[in-house]
């Protein structure tokens, strides 16, 4: 244990109870793990020590690249803008689908693994004249200690700050998060509470009360669903996402439908784009002003429409903005109000 906590990348976490068994429990997120002394908790990134809990991943990056903030997906926040996007390794999820598995089934090693100060993550988004940061590729929740630094940071350099995440923080730390300067945050729907259960053991109800809560801090919120086959690509699924997004973050927060492709243990074909259009005719029939479908570049559906006049404002190609129609927050034909966050108005 003395060679663990030597390294830079094991660092005492922020959300712990110290119980008098010598066991620690954890309040990072909503699993809320009680974890004995030497032992992991369920993510594989938070270790009791001599009953204080560490994590093991600060500044411990699996990548560290400049990404266009379209391709997280965010649509209406900051559109054509690039963000710094770093992660670490592990998850507190267990996806047989997941697209980024060869982060999120690794476990982080203190003792091989390298470490990237905080200062380096901000000095490089300004090299790259990236607009911003993004804690991405994994469960960006494990990085909790290592972001809020990143953040106070970027702040100061008139960076904003994102993340892309599966929802399951506790609201504790979605609250430091953004006290840290956390301005908006994908959240990842990935079905119903009975395909929570079956495929991470874990309840949707967590997912959308932070994705309300988040909206209620000011924080700006766009909902993903990847619609895997055979599991969140039936119709009344779908009807279920949207009828819950309606009721707990309402018809203006952006609903993203993407496309799922075999990966890692699971094998289904590919989400067919008829499944996709379907899903967005259903939110869009159901009063949800902004749904997309994404990973179909050239897709009409991943545009942004006026939902008054049905004016194109936004054409996109991928992850690439091609064409940017509104002006002073408005749509240049009918002047209503387009909620998207966009440079020259700042968050």
């Amino acid at each position: 244990m003395a060679d663990i906590l030597r390294s830079e990348i094991v660092k005492e976490g922020l959300l712990y109870d110290s119980l008098r068994s010598g066991n620690v429990r954890c309040r990072l997120c909503e699993r809320r793990c009680t974890i004995s002394d030497g032992e992991r908790g369920f993510c594989n990134t938070r270790m009791n020590i001599g009953g204080v809990l560490y994590t093991l991943t600060y500044g411990n990056l699996s990548a560290l690249e400049s990404r266009p903030i379209e391709i997280k997906p965010f649509f209406h926040f900051w559109p054509g803008s690039t963000a710094i996007t770093f992660s670490t390794w592990s998850c507190n999820f267990t996806c047989p689908w997941c697209q980024n598995w060869h982060l999120s089934r690794r476990v982080p090693d203190p003792l091989k693994d390298k470490y990237t100060p905080p200062e380096r993550v901000v000095k490089r988004a300004i090299k790259h004249g990236d607009q911003g940061t993004c804690v991405s590729f994994n469960e960006p929740l494990l990085l909790f200690e290592y972001s809020i630094d990143v953040f106070r940071l970027a702040r100061l350099e008139n960076l904003y700050n994102t993340y892309v995440s599966n929802g399951y923080m506790t609201l504790e730390a979605l609250k430091l998060l953004k006290e840290a300067g956390l301005d908006a945050l994908k959240i990842d729907v990935k079905g119903t509470e009975e395909s929570y259960r079956r495929y991470n053991s874990a309840s949707v109800d967590v997912v959308w009360r932070n994705a309300r809560e988040a909206k209620n801090l000011g924080i700006h919120v766009e909902i993903v669903c990847l619609l895997v086959t055979g599991v969140s690509d039936d119709e009344s699924t779908i009807e279920e996402i949207v009828e819950r997004h309606l009721k707990e973050v309402g018809d203006e927060v952006p609903i993203h439908f993407t496309r799922y492709f075999p990966a890692y243990k699971y094998r289904e074909p590919p989400t067919p784009i008829e499944v996709l259009e379907k899903a967005y005719m259903i939110a869009k029939n159901a009063g949800i002003k902004y749904p997309y479908i994404g990973n179909v570049p050239g897709h009409p559906f991943e545009n942004t429409y006026c939902p008054e006049c049905n004016e194109l404002l936004i054409r996109r190609w991928g992850m690439y903005v091609v064409e940017f129609r509104i002006r002073n927050g408005k749509c240049p034909r009918c002047g209503t109000e387009i909620p998207v966050i966009y440079p020259n108005r700042k968050p």
